[in-house]
């Protein structure tokens, strides 16, 4: 019986790998749709789809693969964010704050981002096709080479981004 020991081992390491390592957290999900602000919480697929959640801290939070799909988040702060694969179709965010955030993949087709502050944020994979950024800050060059746009994608003056 001694050469099943390792076969078990193995099947339970490799079931543990395919486990999420840090699920949602429901509770903080559920405040910050009822509009508190939640730094440094984990709302890994949170459903913000529609929302109007002006001026919030989201600062550091995990927000991977969250749906904000025409949320309206003006002025909010995302610095520091885990923001990977996340949905952001038409959404409004006015002013808001990405500094150091993670977009890598990211989608903000057809998303207000006039104001929006990207000093140090990862564009990595994201979609800006459609997007109006003309008075965002902080972009560079470099970031935007790791993104995509389309010819409606609005930059500010100088920039470019390559077509998705």
């Amino acid at each position: 019986m001694r050469p099943l020991a390792p076969a078990l081992l193995a099947a339970f390491a490799a079931l543990a790998l395919a486990l999420p390592a840090q699920a949602q957290n429901a509770g903080q999900i559920a405040q910050a749709r009822n509009g508190a602000s939640c730094p440094r919480c984990n709302l890994f697929q949170a459903d913000f789809a529609g929302l109007e959640l002006k001026g919030k801290n989201f600062s550091g939070a995990r927000l991977r693969q969250a749906d904000m799909s025409l949320a309206i988040m003006n002025r909010s702060n995302f610095s520091g964010a885990d923001l990977r694969d996340v949905e952001a179709y038409g959404a409004l965010f006015s002013s808001a704050s990405f500094a150091g955030a993670n977009l890598t993949n990211a989608s903000f087709v057809g998303t207000y981002l006039q104001g929006a502050n990207f000093r140090g944020a990862n564009l990595t994979g994201a979609n800006f096709a459609g997007a109006e950024m003309d008075r965002a800050v902080g972009l560079t060059q470099a970031q935007l080479n790791a993104a995509c746009g389309d010819s409606s994608t609005r930059l500010p003056s100088g920039l470019r981004i390559p077509a998705c």
